[in-house]
């Protein structure tokens, strides 16, 4: 069975201002040398799909300079391939308000073209903020075997009540009844819809037919529960790690985890199924006689000569000397001057902290500094 993957750039931007003002959710920086849409844009790859669309919404420059031709992904094809479809603003679009899709139905609307172009059997719709490692090749074969219209992947967890997410109710044979929010239900282990799902083809643009005639823009609602009694519509568990960043403290957690060995074995250690990247031709990173470095994540062409622990530094990081960095995330560029002391520090890209500052947060609330900041 063949299928194309398309998946949204910017859907949760809202979440994460603070890392989103000015690049789309797809393209925030993690562990060290990755952006979060290598993880499923990786995913997708592995399963065999070689026909990707990513629908962006805003900010999508530093995006489109990540993903450059896709050749990093091997998607740099003469058919297939990579291919950004950006939002359809004309003036007849959105009811002639010039105003961006703002749900995922709507998204799908503005690439139904897209859509109705290819040729392949199943779509595979995802969001571009999910931290994992799946086998979408084995959630597609199950699709197939079941002969379902739409298979909804879910993680069976426990769900606490400060959590926000989408329950999803099924029988005993796996058949999907419904998805709804948590504080609809009681607290305990769940079925977690993760924001990914596999929909026939013709299936799909048949709902988006319908969905432009009736004016239908949520997803799950409008699709998959409105659906659910009259069309075979199948769940699919997942038991891999998989996390969806819902906010700056979950960015900062995930983060942290990939200084877990057994994490990173989950994520980046699986046979035959890698991440891939960007590749950069950076320097090595120099560590100075002064340098040292403990439980940490250290990119290329970074320079050492304080204390790093428990810490995550991206390419071209500077910490200077007598200077303690701990359980810290520093983007690229970002430079720190002598004689300082940083705790639980976020800082974007670029950011300069000057000699003798001391920086602290809390890892509920990290202490964040936005692009190109001088403190």
């Amino acid at each position: 069975m063949s299928a194309v993957a398309i998946l949204f750039a910017g859907m949760n931007e809202r979440r994460v201002p603070e890392l989103t003002s000015d690049r789309t959710m797809a393209s925030v920086p993690f562990a060290c040398r990755y952006r979060l849409i290598d993880f499923m844009l990786s995913n997708v790859v592995n399963a065999g799909i070689t026909k990707v669309g990513v629908l962006t919404h805003y900010n999508y420059e530093s995006l489109m300079d990540h993903l450059g031709t896709g050749k990093d992904w091997d998607l740099a094809r003469r058919n297939g391939g990579l291919k950004i479809l950006p939002p359809f603003i004309t003036a007849f679009a959105n009811r002639g308000s010039n105003e961006l899709y703002a749900s995922r139905l709507e998204a799908l609307v503005n690439a139904r073209n897209f859509l109705s172009d290819s040729t392949e059997d199943t779509v595979l719709i995802s969001d571009c903020d999910l931290i994992c490692n799946l086998d979408l090749g084995e959630m597609l074969r199950a699709h197939r075997e079941t002969g379902a219209d739409v298979t909804v992947a879910v993680q069976r967890r426990f769900v606490s009540s400060a959590e926000e997410v989408s329950v999803v109710l099924s029988d005993a044979d796996g058949r999907f009844i419904e998805a709804t929010r948590f504080n609809d239900v009681a607290s305990g282990t769940k079925d977690v819809q993760v924001q990914l799902l596999a929909v026939n083809r013709q299936f799909l643009l048949q709902q988006l037919t319908e969905a432009m005639a009736h004016g239908y823009h949520s997803l799950t609602r409008d699709l998959l529960n409105r659906c659910a009694g009259t069309s075979n519509l199948r769940i699919y568990r997942f038991e891999e790690y998989c996390e969806t960043v819902g906010s700056l403290a979950d960015y900062y957690r995930f983060n942290m985890a990939m200084l877990d060995p057994e994490v990173r074995k989950q994520l980046f250690g699986v046979k035959n199924r890698p991440i891939l990247t960007r590749v950069w031709n950076s320097v090595p990173t120099t560590y100075a006689e002064s340098s040292l470095v403990k439980n940490s994540l250290v990119a290329d062409g970074c320079v050492i000569e304080g204390i790093v622990e428990n810490s995550i530094l991206f390419r071209g990081v500077h910490v200077g000397k007598n200077t303690s960095v701990e359980n810290c995330i520093l983007m690229p560029d970002t430079y720190i001057g002598n004689n300082a002391y940083l705790n639980c520090v976020i800082t974007d890209k670029s950011v300069t902290v000057r000699d003798g500052r001391v920086l602290s947060g809390h890892e509920s609330r990290p202490f964040y500094i936005e692009k190109f900041i001088a403190v």
